[in-house]
């Protein structure tokens, strides 16, 4: 399912290409003060090793649970007709600062090697009370890069603890890189018949936009949101839901109702979804996960895809059996612990996937690290006089792959950031 308006954004494809082929950010004193020295040398988490067994991989099993169309019906009934993510592009009233105008404290969270080649830092009077989680792209959306004619970032924030918080994904106008501009969507799930709507409360470690689907990491699972089911909201107020004068989200203007989700069903051995990303280079295209553990745990993590549905009829859904069970295709254990963001690529010359692993600090470390793992062993990003592999974002955020661009984005504390993979792997000790 493609989603183009090529005739129009012909010239705008090639100001962006030449946008995107400008010189690197060059970053600050006060990002690149901070030596390499003053972090530990963390464990090499070694070659993955194959997960096979039936049992291993059923605890990975995911359940479809769709919600009813009657459901999504009542609830437009009662908001108004959907709109889609032009609508609410339409209203960005908010700017990111490129990396010149981050304070010195903002832009210390980026990596120090390899370099950001776009850095920008979000409105700090807007996210105050918010934590940046997941990262997306209208690059996931469609391979083309475009979501009919607009380029999109997509960033997840979170609000308060994870079973009693908020969840909102900001839609970050990418049609001009030198001035990005966004506006913000609550995440929500139909309740009552879809006479109502709850907030989600989950915490948005991974999102991945394909076709024109949003899946986003629950704690037990995924969220699936429909690209072009946003709602209007008609009363601005700190309540979440149906109200006495209409529908609320919390002073924003739009939300996003579930129209599904995945549940793991392998109880106790079934692991915590951490971060999620798109791998185009499968057939079909996948989805790939990472376990959520903590930074200084001995516990190995898992890692495993699935693959998208090619049914015509489930655009962007997971591949699923008669019963709507969607199976691991592929797993692994690492030894890696506290990874934030996961990638998975083709690996030139071999019929293998690279897999690319964002790590968190440690308690003793100031920056994360990233590795890249197969079946034979690791490479960390190393940098400072000591060679040392504390190279990443002081928060280890997530990993995007835009194919048509060929760059990695992610997020470190307030800072959004962008750099060409290949230059992760020239990194790469």
């Amino acid at each position: 399912m493609k989603h183009r308006g090529r005739h129009r954004r012909r010239k705008q494809g090639r100001a962006a290409r030449a946008f995107l082929a400008g010189t690197a950010l060059a970053l600050t004193a006060a990002a690149t003060m901070i030596s390499a020295s003053q972090a530990t040398v963390g464990d090499n988490p070694g070659a993955l090793e194959p997960l096979t067994r039936a049992g291993e991989t059923r605890a990975l099993r995911l359940q479809e649970q769709l919600v009813p169309q009657t459901t999504l019906d009542e609830l437009a009934s009662g908001m108004g007709r959907p709109v889609g993510v032009r609508a609410v592009l339409e209203t960005a009233d908010r700017s990111l600062r490129t990396g010149s105008a981050c304070t010195s404290t903002e832009r210390t969270a980026l990596p120090l090697a390899p370099t950001a080649t776009r850095a920008y830092c979000w409105d700090a009077a807007d996210t105050r009370a918010w934590r940046a989680g997941a990262v997306t792209t209208s690059g996931d959306a469609d391979d083309d890069g475009w979501w009919n004619d607009n380029r999109v970032l997509l960033s997840g924030w979170n609000q308060g603890s994870a079973d009693r918080g908020l969840a909102r994904v900001a839609f970050v106008d990418a049609n001009d890189l030198g001035r990005l501009r966004y506006a913000s969507a609550l995440l929500v799930v139909p309740v009552d018949g879809g006479r109502d709507y709850r907030a989600l409360t989950s915490r948005l470690s991974g999102m991945v936009w394909y076709q024109d689907k949003l899946l986003v990491t629950a704690g037990d699972g995924l969220y699936v949101y429909d690209m072009n089911r946003v709602q209007r909201t008609t009363v601005d107020s700190a309540a979440v839901g149906r109200v006495e004068k209409g529908w609320s989200a919390h002073g924003h203007r739009f939300v996003l109702p579930a129209v599904g989700s995945y549940r793991l069903t392998g109880g106790s051995t079934a692991p915590a979804i951490g971060g999620i990303s798109l791998d185009r280079g499968t057939a079909p295209d996948s989805l790939v996960a990472s376990e959520r553990t903590a930074a200084d745990s001995d516990r190995h993590a898992r890692l495993w895809r699935y693959d998208f549905s090619k049914d015509p009829a489930r655009p962007g859904l997971l591949s699923t059996d008669a019963t709507g069970s969607a199976s691991a295709v592929e797993a692994y254990e690492t030894e890696a612990s506290g990874i934030q963001g996961v990638l998975a690529r083709p690996a030139t010359g071999t019929d293998r996937s690279d897999w690319y692993l964002s790590r968190a600090p440690g308690d003793t470390d100031r920056h994360g690290s990233l590795w890249r793992q197969d079946t034979e062993g690791a490479e960390a990003t190393r940098c400072g006089s000591e060679d040392a592999p504390r190279c990443w974002g002081v928060q280890a955020g997530p990993l995007s792959y835009w194919e048509e661009t060929g760059e990695v984005w992610s997020q470190s504390g307030r800072a959004l950031f962008a750099m060409p993979l290949s230059s992760v792997d020239s990194a790469l000790g």
